[in-house]
């Protein structure tokens, strides 16, 4: 009787949730050293938290009415019964450690930047996932205009560092708590005569949260908001001159922008300056960096009434826009190419001897032909190559083949690291 043959199934990665392969993640380590030199020399300290954090974090800080708490949360229940929230954003996570452990008696002004996946349960598209990568920044601790024009200046010099120009920015001002309520007033009365032009959604939470019906995209909800009040025709004194002088310092520091009194955040803790860098490379996803100011928001989550700044970039968005400029991976400086077994012995040697002294080795594993062996060093860039045979062991000497000019030196073996470090520099 035949054995019935057994069907094995590949498992593939969960929609939405990408794995980043070789020659590809060298682009995305660029991204992250980029960030980490350009945010250190403005005084900013790395700091990383789970990734799990208490679902109440999050229905407290971004908001139980945004569409993130409503639709978006990868939220679950641990065998205690508590509920779990893999984290959808950065500032909250960071804004509780924070609280947690202290830091504003370290320092009264906090400088944190992380980096790391987030999670949202949305439809992927271009630039989007629901495991998708930021990297952030976060200031507590400081009122005064200067540091939103700063944060504002590192942003633009992150820009600059990992060469994307094609990006420009919008800042706008959303109020407060004293002058916000009144705006959001004017808004849901203009939006209530023409709730016939908004789509269903909007139709639902424009007076919940009126704000983002100005951020909608549906064409006609675009058509319907076209004459809105404006939020900065509502700012009280203190917001319109916290303002203008964010605009001051940006002027100062020559770094262009434009102001769109329709940008808003999707998230409750905004206040007072709020800006995205935008691109015409991504279609309907424009934006590649936002934030803002939440000056309330370490209070609400049990902190120290301090004002915070801050701005997250997405890192998928920044590799599209990186596209042909994609970083290579790292070639090796040598590769040993070992002809039969003794010589395939002392060929791993020296390259552990070589890649402890920092040089970048590899050789051949297969016992492949010494043409086949070329055509390895070839295909992954290498600088030399060293062939090593019978011969090359008994007389402790080996020809060390320049791959760009295809010049050839002889080397001792036994002085091999030395003269590989003085040829590479």
């Amino acid at each position: 009787m035949m054995k019935e043959k057994v069907r094995i199934v590949s498992i593939t990665a969960i929609k939405g949730m990408n794995d980043i392969l070789p020659g590809e993640v060298e682009t995305w380590q660029f991204l992250e050293q980029s960030a980490r030199e350009v945010f250190s020399l403005y005084g900013f300290s790395e700091i990383r938290t789970p990734i799990p954090e208490k679902t109440e974090l999050f229905c407290r800080s971004i908001g139980e009415t945004t569409d993130i708490v409503e639709k978006e949360m990868y939220t679950f229940s641990d065998k205690s019964e508590n509920s779990l929230t893999l984290r959808p954003e950065g500032t909250a996570p960071v804004m509780r450690a924070f609280i947690q452990n202290r830091l504003n008696n370290l320092d009264p002004v906090s400088k944190l930047y992380y980096m790391g996946p987030m999670f949202r349960y949305e439809r992927p598209q271009k630039g989007r996932y629901r495991q998708f990568h930021q990297l952030g920044v976060e200031v507590v601790g400081v009122e005064d205009a200067k540091i939103d024009a700063q944060v504002l200046a590192m942003l633009h010099q992150y820009f600059v560092r990992i060469g994307i120009t094609s990006v420009s920015l919008q800042v706008n001002s959303l109020g407060c708590p004293q002058c916000r309520p009144g705006y959001r007033q004017a808004l849901i009365t203009y939006l209530e005569t023409r709730l016939d032009m908004l789509c269903g959604e909007c139709q639902r939470r424009y007076q919940t949260n009126p704000l983002r019906v100005l951020d909608c995209k549906v064409p006609g909800c675009q058509t319907a908001t076209a004459d809105a009040p404006s939020v900065l025709d509502h700012l009280c004194p203190s917001c319109h001159d916290h303002f203008g002088q964010v605009k001051k310092y940006l002027q100062a520091l020559e770094i262009p922008f434009v102001v769109n009194a329709r940008m808003v955040r999707g998230l409750d803790y905004y206040v007072r300056t709020t800006f995205e860098l935008v691109t015409d490379q991504l279609g309907s996803q424009n934006a590649v960096a936002a934030g803002g100011r939440y000056d309330g928001l370490v209070e609400s989550l049990g902190g120290p009434a301090l004002p915070g700044i801050g701005f997250a970039v997405g890192l998928e968005r920044l590799v599209l826009m990186k596209g042909d400029q994609q970083v290579a991976p790292a070639a090796p400086q040598l590769f040993i190419a070992a002809m039969g077994q003794e010589a395939s012995e002392q060929a791993f040697v020296l390259m552990s001897q070589l890649q402890a002294a920092g040089v970048r080795t590899e050789m051949d594993y297969l016992g492949k032909s010494l043409k086949a062996q070329m055509r390895r060093a070839n295909k992954l860039n290498a600088e030399y190559t060293l062939i090593l045979g019978e011969e090359e062991l008994q007389s402790g000497q080996a020809q060390l083949k320049n791959m760009s000019d295809s010049s050839q030196t002889t080397v001792m073996l036994e002085s091999l690291v030395a003269t590989l470090l003085e040829k590479l520099g």
